[in-house]
């Protein structure tokens, strides 16, 4: 895979041979490992509880939380039945899904006020140990990914 096939460059407009492309050629390794890390949390081997749907989802959920409607897109468009997940304003209680999804708002919105206790309520809804913290990989992803994606459209001039 091209580092210009990768989600970030191109949900960021980055072209092969554009002035961009050029300055981060030098730094190709950045690129191929923010790649790696987005396979390793949105498509794990061993997904847990929330598979690759429901994280493509709550990813695009996240991103439009970040206000980025394009790698929301991107993300959505992976999210086949758990889609309707990543509007902000769906809460999920028809899935068994709202602490989840609450729980992700805030530390994708709120982060320097996840508490004990925002993680004693997903283990009192039943989310094991292991999924908080894959639930917080993928939103600490994103949060990287989005502002790499917007560092990188400013400097093609296009943020």
């Amino acid at each position: 895979m091209s580092i210009f096939e990768t989600t970030s460059l191109r949900v960021a407009g980055v072209e092969v041979d554009g002035k961009t492309a050029k300055a981060i050629s030098g730094r190709h390794n950045i690129i191929e490992m923010t790649q790696a890390a987005e396979d390793a949390v949105l498509r794990p081997r061993d997904s847990g509880a929330f598979g690759h749907n429901l994280r493509a989802a709550l990813a695009a959920r996240v991103a439009r939380l970040a206000q980025d409607d394009v790698l929301a897109s991107h993300y959505l468009a992976r999210a086949g039945d758990k889609a309707a997940l990543a509007d902000p304003t769906e809460t999920g209680a028809a899935q068994g899904l709202s602490a989840v999804l609450a729980f992700i708002d805030k530390v994708a919105n709120q982060t320097r006020d996840i508490a004990a206790e925002d993680v004693s309520g997903l283990q009192a809804a039943g989310v094991e140990d292991a999924d908080i913290v894959r639930l917080c990989e993928l939103v600490a992803f994103l949060a990287y990914q989005t502002r790499l994606i917007a560092g990188l459209r400013l400097m093609q001039g296009a943020a």
